[in-house]
């Protein structure tokens, strides 16, 4: 075979790899461990009513590299909500986060604590909570897990001090069901995934897309919320990410990050 044909074979091959990439791959993009398997560091949290780092009842705790939510140090949750936020401000990345549910609800919990948490994200920073404020501004990927025998779909978008469009109408609930309706019993693990490009975000459960939406703005009529309006701008571009505690124990073993 001459030179100039095998360049003729050659070229075509090199073009289409060049030009159709994984989506996901895009230019320098690499996925990275937020989490490294012994300790916190890097993260800082934050539970209603305590001051900013305190981990009270050992909420927080790493054990045989796994990161851990636990309660057993409660009387009671008494509201005691709070969240492990990551220290870096993020806009346009994918994150992706394995978790399970585990053992029983805490005594005084809220009736829809069974097996609930969540991962929020474009969140106001924990140093700017109020002392006792229970949730943060935010949009959160909402966690649930079944009862054994009842549908709990996994997925939904709660918007907290913020509004999002779905299918080109905001939202007129706190909390917005995903489109497809995904139900995990047990302990076993399961793996989210968080999009962010830009004002389009979409979540995706075991690798599948259940959710997408757009425009998230900060709401006018939420006390915290408007606070975070600058000028005619709501539009929500920005924020951290954090790992809920609202009552129910729960572990997470791999939380990585792909920034775009």
């Amino acid at each position: 075979m001459t030179t100039k044909r095998l360049l003729l074979l050659v070229f075509p091959l090199f073009f289409f790899s060049f030009h159709f990439k994984n989506p996901c791959q895009t230019g320098d993009a690499k996925w990275v461990s937020l989490f490294n398997g012994r300790n916190v560091d890097g993260w800082t949290m934050k539970i209603s009513g305590y001051k900013l780092g305190e981990n009270f009842g050992n909420t927080f705790r790493v054990q045989d590299g796994i990161l851990s939510i636990r309660y057993d140090q409660y009387d009671s949750f008494r509201n005691k909500f709070g969240a492990l936020y990551y220290n870096k401000k993020l806009s346009n990345y994918r994150l992706k986060v394995e978790y399970r549910f585990v053992g029983e609800t805490t005594v005084g919990a809220p009736s829809w604590g069974y097996r609930d948490s969540g991962v929020q994200y474009h969140s106001q920073s924990p140093g700017s909570l109020g002392p006792n404020q229970q949730f943060p501004v935010c949009l959160e990927y909402n966690l649930h897990g079944g009862n054994g025998k009842d549908e709990r779909p996994v997925g939904e978008i709660c918007a907290s001090g913020t509004t999002v469009e779905i299918n080109g109408k905001t939202n007129t609930s706190f909390c917005t069901p995903a489109t497809v309706k995904r139900t995990f019993h047990g302990d076993q693990w399961v793996t989210l995934e968080i999009d962010v490009q830009g004002n389009k975000i979409k979540h995706f459960v075991n690798g599948e897309e259940i959710l997408a939406f757009e425009n998230p703005k900060y709401n006018p009529e939420h006390e915290v919320g408007k606070t975070f309006i600058k000028g005619n701008d709501a539009s929500v571009k920005e924020g951290y990410i954090s790992l809920q505690s609202n009552s129910h124990p729960i572990d997470f073993r791999k939380i990585e990050l792909m920034e775009y």
